[in-house]
């Protein structure tokens, strides 16, 4: 069957809907969501259930508008006040980080015969390109699906690099293969290519970032749902201009999601479930478009090799890469760079690049991509179904980790919110709320007992364990109300 207009609608809804339960099953496994979907779209392929689609451009251009909505999305969700600390760290790695993957992996490669004879040392050094960046898809989906709380910084700088490090790998990729096709390209115009695609990634995120800012606060549309729908224009047109004007679209939407995440925006929190829902999205139809568009049967014969280069990048080039880019910076432990390395996942983005191969008929593009395809599924399978376990194992889990169960946020300029656990201690002074004194200095609204809610009265009674969501006018308040029940702090929750 040929996937067509005729039937796209049809084939499209059973594909997303397979994907979803595929998902929802892989997740009692620990089994990463994003490598089932690639699975469902092999799965229906042509070596599968027959689904006909060899679209490189196309697949090329779903997945340039997927990676930007995904990293606005994710630097919307990144804390300023997380990343500041490890900027450093996570520039060198997204930089300097990407170069050294590349050029470890490309020599590696280059010592198999034949790839040696196939792609030559150019050939491989672009393989390894390719293949260079840790994918943000992957990264925020488990990390952020799996909810792990990891100690100290890694996280964020984890999550900071494979953001970030995107716009050197399509830099590395394009660049080579400009060489390979014209093999008169000096150095200094590739540096200077690169040096103005980041300046202008950089510049002209951050710049249109705030301008996204002050649209969103001062536009008044008539209907709030209008503000996501406007949100994502611009973010695509981010990219897009970005693009035009020859800097890293990549770059400036990350950049300027980071922007907008960390200001205050009209109506953010359905702005951001809205992102949130459009980046699953397009992690799924993403993932569903390289998986229909391999032959499984074509990866059985690069399997030695791709099996060869995956062990390599895994287990001695990207460790050697993280310790040669952190052994200088104290703030993360060497548990902390050994959990980096592993979680150096690869996934829909080398994929993606694979393709550009395509577009500019490179003769060995076909073996580029299905061993970049089978080096990724390698990655989700072992790395990616293990970074919990690693975890834990590195004893990084942040066991007492205050969850937040009560998802209600008011605007910082209007009141606070925040939630306590009752104590033995703090029934002391009563059971009830009322005896407790809480309306004093924040209004009770609701308590969360064994699982069930329960609207807060003045006469309802507590129970040790107990959880109370409370509003207060302001920090003042709040911490009154914690030093009279004798509590250390209380966590209060921002309109994130």
């Amino acid at each position: 069957m040929t996937l067509s207009a005729g039937n796209f609608l049809l084939i499209g809804s059973i594909l997303l809907f397979v994907s979803i339960l595929a998902g929802k099953t892989g997740y009692r496994f620990g089994i990463p969501a994003l490598l089932l979907f690639l699975l469902v779209g092999m799965l229906f392929g042509s070596d599968g259930l027959g689904i006909q689609f060899s679209n490189y451009k196309v697949t090329q251009f779903i997945g340039m508008v997927a990676l930007s909505i995904i990293l606005f999305s994710g630097g919307m969700d990144t804390r300023e006040t997380d990343i500041k600390p490890i900027a450093k760290e996570g520039i060198i790695l997204s930089t300097f980080g990407v170069i050294l993957t590349a050029l470890f992996t490309g020599v590696f490669a280059y010592l198999f015969p034949s790839l040696k004879l196939e792609l030559g040392l150019t050939g491989c050094l672009l393989l390894a390109a390719v293949m260079s960046s840790t994918d943000s898809a992957s990264v925020f989906s488990i990390l952020r699906a799996r909810n792990l709380h990891i100690q100290g910084n890694v996280r964020a700088l984890l999550e900071l690099e494979s953001g970030s490090n995107d716009p050197m790998a399509y830099m590395l990729t394009i660049m080579l293969i400009s060489f390979i096709k014209l093999s008169n390209l000096s150095f200094g115009i590739m540096s200077w290519t690169l040096a103005i695609q980041f300046f202008l990634g950089i510049i002209l995120g951050y710049i249109l970032g705030r301008i996204t800012v002050f649209i969103m606060n001062h536009i008044n549309l008539d209907y709030s749902s209008l503000y996501s729908i406007l949100l994502l224009a611009i973010s695509l047109f981010i990219f897009s201009v970005t693009d035009v004007l020859h800097g890293n679209g990549f770059l400036a939407v990350y950049i300027a999601g980071l922007v907008v995440g960390n200001n205050k925006v009209a109506y953010k929190k359905s702005v951001t479930v809205f992102f949130d829902g459009i980046a699953w999205l397009c992690q799924i139809v993403m993932f569903l478009a390289l998986g229909l568009l391999v032959n499984p049967s074509e990866l059985v014969s690069i399997a030695p090799l791709a099996i060869g280069v995956a062990l390599f990048m895994i287990f001695i080039a990207r460790p050697l890469t993280v310790f040669l880019c952190l052994f200088l910076f104290k703030k993360i432990t060497r548990k902390g760079q050994i959990f980096i390395s592993w979680v150096g996942l690869r996934g829909a983005v080398p994929i993606i690049f694979a393709t550009y191969l395509y577009v500019a008929e490179l003769p060995f593009a076909r073996t580029i991509f299905n061993i970049v395809f089978f080096i990724t599924i390698i990655s989700l399978v072992l790395q990616g179904t293990t970074v919990p376990l690693f975890a834990r194992l590195l004893g990084l889990i942040e066991e007492d980790y205050k969850h937040k169960d009560f998802a209600v946020y008011v605007p910082e300029d209007i009141a606070i919110t925040s939630e306590i656990r009752v104590t033995p201690e703090m029934l002391k002074h009563g059971n009830t709320i009322r005896q407790l004194g809480l309306e004093n200095n924040a209004l009770p609204i609701m308590l969360k007992r064994g699982g069930k809610y329960i609207i807060a009265r003045g006469a309802t009674e507590l129970q040790e364990d107990d959880k109370i969501l409370l509003i207060a006018k302001g920090e003042d308040d709040l911490n009154a109300l914690c030093a009279n029940l004798d509590i250390q702090s209380c966590e209060i929750y921002r309109d994130e």
